[in-house]
C-alpha cells in the first residue's frame, strides 16, 4: 500500500516492501522495508531519475525532513529521492530489546543480526530497485556508514548504479576493527585538545563532573547509569560541526546547589540522557563493530581492547595526575550494554556477535579496481569518525573515483553544508568540476 501527501514544495509517498531476511535464501523468512519517496511539487508528474539515500549509522532510520531541508532541496532539482529506512531501523521491521526475543535466545538473536550489515542493505536496494525505476540504474548518496554501503554496492552490484556519491564514508577495505580504533583514538585526542583550546573553562568543568561520577553512583531518569566512561563518550559530539559548542553548553549547566551539596542538575541529566541513550537506535550499538568484520577474526570488543593501549583516556589516572579529562568518540564497549536499560537485555547477543568468526567479505578489491561507475567522495580532513588516511587509501583503490578533500566541514558536512556538498559531488561525477 502506498500513501501520498504534501509538505511545502514536495510530494511524499510512503512505500513498503517485503524482502528476504537472508538474500541467499529468497524463499525463507521475509522482513519489511519502509522508504519515503520525495519529489518536488512542480515535478511530481515527470519521469525523473532516482537517487536513493543511504543513512549513516549503522542503525539509524533515514532523515525525517520537512520540505526541502539540508541537501534534499538540491537533490530534488534533478531527482526523485528515496529515503530508505535500512533494515531494522525507522519504520522497517525493528530490531530492538522488545522484538529480538522473538528470535529466541542470545545465539539466535546474534544469528539474526548478522543479516543487518552493508551487504544485506545493498541487496535490499537491488531487490526493490527494478519495481521503482523500471530496471534503470539509480544514483546512491551514502553518508558515513551509508558510504560503506555504497562501496559495497560498487563491489557487488555496480550494474544497479548510475553514479555513487559518498560523504565521509570511505571505509578501510581490508583493515580489522582494531586498525580502525588504533587510528581513531589519536584523532579523538586531537579533537578534545581543540575543544579545550576553544573553551579552556571546560577543562575544570569536565574534571569536576568526572570526579563526581567516580565518587557517586549516578542514575539518570529512566534507569541509565551515568558512569565516568559513559560521560567521556559524550565526546562523540566533537565530530559534528556544532558539537564542540553543544558539549560546552552541556558542561556549563552541570551542577546545582542542593541541601545535600552540589548535584548534577536535572537539565544536565536530561540532556545527557538524550545524547547517550540507544533506545532509538539500538542497532548502532549491536552491529557497530560488526560493520568492519570481514574474516575469521572476531571483533572481540575491539574499541575496549584498543582503548587500553591509550592509558591517557583513563579518567581516574587523568584526575590523579592533574591532567585534562579526555573524552572519547564513536565506539561501543561491553559497559555500553550495562549502563543503558535499552541495551541490557541484549548484552548476551552482543557478546555472541563480538565472538563471531565467520564473517563474509564486504568488498571486492578486484572489482573496485576495475570500476566503471562514476564515483565522487567528500573526504573531511581529520574526520573524527572515519580515518582520513584509510579513506584516501580506499579512494586510490576504486578506479575513477574523484575526491574532494576539505577541512571546511566536519563529518556532518552533508547536513551542515548539504546543497553545496551535493552540488560539488554531482559536478565531479559529471565531469563538470
Amino acid at each position: 500500500m502506498t500513501v501520498s501527501y504534501r509538505q511545502p514544495g514536495v510530494v511524499l509517498t510512503d512505500r513498503h516492501f517485503s524482502v528476504p531476511l537472508d538474500h541467499a535464501d529468497p524463499a525463507g523468512e521475509s522482513i519489511e522495508l519502509f522508504a519515503r519517496e520525495v519529489v518536488a511539487s512542480d515535478k511530481a508528474g515527470q519521469d525523473l531519475p532516482w537517487l536513493v539515500y543511504l543513512q549513516g549509522g549503522p542503525g539509524f532510520g533515514a532523515n525525517r525532513f520537512v520540505g526541502k531541508q539540508a541537501w534534499l532541496g538540491r537533490a530534488l532539482k534533478d531527482f526523485r529521492v528515496l529515503l530508505l529506512d535500512q533494515r531494522g531501523t525507522g519504520h522497517s521491521t525493528p530490531a530492538n530489546r522488545q522484538t529480538l526475543p522473538l528470535r529466541g535466545g542470545p545465539r539466535e538473536q546474534a544469528d539474526y543480526l548478522t543479516h543487518f550489515r552493508a551487504d544485506s542493505i545493498v541487496r535490499d536496494c537491488e531487490a526493490i530497485r527494478p519495481g521503482l525505476t523500471g530496471g534503470a540504474p539509480w544514483t546512491v548518496l551514502g553518508q558515513s556508514f551509508g558510504g560503506f554501503c555504497a562501496v559495497n554496492y560498487l563491489s557487488s552490484a555496480p550494474e544497479g548504479l548510475h553514479a555513487a556519491l559518498i560523504t565521509g564514508g570511505l571505509p578501510t577495505l581490508d583493515g580489522h576493527a582494531d586498525d580502525v580504533y588504533r587510528a581513531a583514538y589519536p584523532r579523538i585526542e586531537r579533537k578534545v585538545a581543540a575543544h579545550y583550546a576553544r573553551y579552556p573553562q571546560d577543562v575544570e568543568r569536565a574534571r569536576r563532573i568526572a570526579d563526581h561520577l567516580l565518587q557517586h553512583e549516578q542514575v539518570l531518569p529512566g534507569g541509565y547509569r551515568l558512569t565516568v566512561e559513559a560521560f567521556q563518550s559524550l565526546g562523540i559530539l566533537l565530530g559534528g560541526s556544532e558539537g564542540s559548542h553543544r558539549l560546552h553548553y552541556l558542561l556549563e549547566q552541570a551542577f546545582v546547589r542542593t541541601p545535600q551539596g552540589p548535584a548534577l542538575s536535572d537539565a544536565f541529566q536530561e540532556e545527557a540522557l538524550g545524547l547517550l541513550s540507544f533506545a532509538g537506535h539500538p542497532l548502532y550499538a549491536l552491529v557497530h563493530e560488526a560493520c568492519y568484520a570481514q574474516d575469521d577474526r572476531p571483533t572481540a570488543w575491539s574499541a575496549e581492547r584498543v582503548r587500553a593501549e591509550f592509558p591517557q583516556f583513563d579518567a581516574a589516572k587523568a584526575l590523579a595526575d592533574d591532567r585534562p579529562l579526555l573524552f572519547t568518540g564513536e565506539s561501543v564497549h561491553p559497559w555500553t550494554f550495562e549502563t543503558d536499560p535499552a541495551l541490557r537485555p541484549l548484552r548476551e547477543a552482543a557478546e555472541e556477535l563480538a565472538a563471531c568468526t565467520d564473517w563474509q567479505p564486504l568488498y571486492d578489491t578486484a572489482r573496485l579496481a576495475a570500476n566503471e561507475v562514476p564515483v565522487a567522495a567528500a573526504i573531511y580532513h581529520d574526520d573524527m569518525y572515519v580515518d582520513t588516511g584509510h579513506a584516501l587509501r580506499t579512494a586510490r583503490s576504486i578506479r575513477g573515483l574523484r575526491t574532494w578533500v576539505t577541512d571546511e566541514f566536519e563529518h556532518d558536512g552533508v547536513r551542515a553544508g548539504g546543497p553545496r556538498v551535493l552540488d560539488r559531488l554531482l559536478a565531479l561525477t559529471r565531469d563538470e568540476a
